[in-house]
């Protein structure tokens, strides 16, 4: 697999919507992935972690799935955005509890930075919810800006301590 040109999105949640859990929501969300243009590659286990700012709230379910596509960075960001309306994500109150909440964590080496978009993502390289997922499944790919692989920035995060595997880690087949 080449980590140069690897697209990364990571996946969370802590409402279940429709799904009866978290994992059976992003489980269907990563389903969805390929006919929306971004098929998957390689997809962590799924980690559980304390809500933030409100630690009473329900865990958070997060994972990482690297994907191909011809989308661009903006195209793709927008589609992740479809998606997440498609599995009930309301944006509003910022750190609220959501259905779904995919991030664009990078593509490929690119680095921009628009009002609309931040490349890599700007504190995923911080969340151990983030990182520990990627190192899983890519411990090698090394972020364009700082050059650090996943494996040595998991070592190294300061958010989402408390960040777990809770799942085996699936094959590294497409879904």
């Amino acid at each position: 697999m080449d980590l140069d040109g690897a697209v990364i999105v990571a996946l969370g949640g802590n409402m279940a919507g429709d799904y009866g859990s978290s994992e059976a929501l992003l489980e269907a969300a990563l389903a969805r992935f390929a006919q929306a243009g971004l098929p998957v590659i390689a997809r962590s286990s799924w980690w559980s972690s304390a809500a933030w700012p409100d630690p009473t709230a329900n865990e958070y379910r997060n994972g990482v799935a690297l994907v191909e596509t011809k989308l661009s960075p903006l195209e793709a960001l927008h589609t992740l955005f479809s998606i997440e309306a498609e599995f009930g994500r309301v944006r509003g109150e910022k750190n609220a509890a959501r259905t779904l909440d995919l991030d664009l964590i990078a593509y490929g080496q690119a680095l921009l930075a628009t009002n609309d978009l931040v490349l890599p993502h700007p504190r995923a390289h911080e969340r151990l919810f983030v990182m520990g997922p990627l190192a899983e499944i890519a411990p090698e790919w090394r972020h364009p800006t700082f050059g650090k692989t996943a494996r040595e920035l998991a070592a190294a995060v300061s958010v989402g301590l408390d960040a777990r595997p809770i799942s085996k880690k699936p094959q590294n087949e497409p879904i």
